[in-house]
Formats: structure tokens, sequence, C-alpha cells
């Protein structure tokens, strides 16, 4: 198996793993702590989600020998500074936890760490 077979590999167990943390926390937090605790939970493991996309994007832009698919810095900072907006708006006007939408953008990091272990069980 190539390298790149292996990163895509692992990058959509990644994903894969992301999207299952966020769901299955978000349920549990609804029951144990109420709906708007889940919520926030949801928002903030979309919102990690969407930062791990953005950075796979960054990473495999560094590789390529040509300018052509490289994000411009412009517009990162204009994507950056709507998320930073749209989480402002959701944590102000729908009154979510904000301990749980914080614990939710922890999710792609737990994600890694949980890849990490698996590449060193498995040494795939």
């Amino acid at each position: 198996m190539t390298d790149e077979a292996r990163y895509h590999r692992s990058v959509r167990r990644m994903r894969r793993t992301i999207a299952v943390l966020g769901a299955a926390g978000a349920i549990a937090a609804s029951f144990v702590y109420g709906p708007s605790t889940g919520f926030g939970f949801l928002i903030g493991a979309a919102a990690s989600f969407l930062s791990f996309w953005r950075y796979q994007r960054i990473a495999e832009s560094l590789g390529r020998s040509n300018n052509a698919g490289r994000p411009r810095v412009k517009r990162f900072m204009i994507q950056f500074a709507l998320l930073a907006g749209a989480g402002y708006v959701i944590v102000k006007y729908l009154e979510v936890n904000r301990m749980a939408l914080a614990i939710g953008l922890l999710v792609a990091g737990v994600a890694v760490t949980i890849e990490i272990l698996y590449e060193i069980i498995y040494g795939i």
C-alpha cells in the first residue's frame, strides 16, 4: 500500500470517528444534561469537524507542486471570521451550553489520538 493510500485511509477513519463521537456525545449529553447541552456539544463537534477538514485541505495543498490549488490567506481569514461570527451568534442567541460547546471542539483532537493509538497497535 502506498503512503498516499495510507494517508487517505487514516483521514477517512478520523472523519468517521469525529462524526461518531460528535453524534454519540450529543445524544448522551442531551439525555444526561438536557437538549441545550446536547445541542452545544453537537455545534462544537461540527465546528471541530470543519476545522479538521480545513486543516486537511491546507496540509494537502502544501504538497502540491503548483500554486493553483493552494488556499488563499485572505479567503482563509474571511472564512475564519465568518466561523467565529457564527459561533458568537450561536452562543449568544441560541443560549447553548458554553462548556458543552467547548468540549465539543475537542472532538477532533480525540479522534486524532484514537487514530494514533490505532496506528501504534495495528501498525498498518
